[in-house]
């Protein structure tokens, strides 16, 4: 939409405050879901969170990365930074996400907000994702909701554009995902909680 708007071609990139900008851009021929490769003299790698060990592509784990404009630490908060800065200079930047065999990295959410669901991990956004593709849904949002049995199992809140209820959208989604992904619970609401920028404010949702 901004693109016809505007007539100009729109890229994505990433990066954050402790890298000092960007990390990633896209190039001329990327495709719109990745956020590009990196940068010169970037690396960056995708890390099992539980474990630490490299991943392979098109495995979700956490971005790590490593480079001359980094961050040497947060003033006067070191255990906040030894969490965040390996003695090998890598910094662990909390998102998830893959890459593929372009070497082209694909952000898919916060390593705070994956549901652990037994010995598994799911992202929230994938399920919101879902979700927002059935033509009865304005706008969802998923979190975890405890369960004795399984630690967390994922909960939605959605925002109907027309009729359906929640059978159906579970119904949906599983027909979608793996097996442990699926809903165990759908709420309908009147709205999200979102931030002034837009984006959806989870811990409200779990609050």
């Amino acid at each position: 939409a901004m693109e016809k708007r505007l007539g100009a071609r729109v890229v994505q990139g990433y990066g954050m405050t402790e890298i000092a900008g960007a990390s990633h851009v896209q190039r001329e021929n990327d495709p719109p879901g990745s956020v590009g490769v990196a940068l010169p003299n970037v690396e960056w790698r995708v890390v099992d969170p539980d474990g630490g060990a490299e991943l392979e592509v098109g495995q979700h784990g956490e971005i790590w990365v490593r480079g001359p404009s980094l961050m040497t630490g947060y003033l006067n908060q070191p255990d906040a930074t030894r969490a965040t800065l390996d003695d090998e200079g890598w910094l662990h930047t909390g998102d998830i996400g893959y890459g593929d065999a372009e070497s082209r990295c694909f952000i898919v959410d916060r390593l705070k907000e994956l549901i652990k669901y037994k010995g598994y991990q799911v992202a929230p956004a994938e399920l919101e994702a879902v979700l927002l593709s059935h033509p009865a849904v304005a706008d969802a949002g998923v979190v975890p909701m405890p369960d004795v049995e399984s630690g967390e199992v994922p909960k939605a809140f959605v925002v109907k554009r027309g009729d359906v209820d929640a059978e159906t959208l579970k119904a949906y989604v599983a027909a979608r995902v793996a097996p442990y992904k699926k809903l165990r619970e759908v709420v309908f609401v009147e709205s999200l909680p979102k931030s002034p920028a837009g984006k959806l404010l989870r811990r409200m949702l779990r609050a």
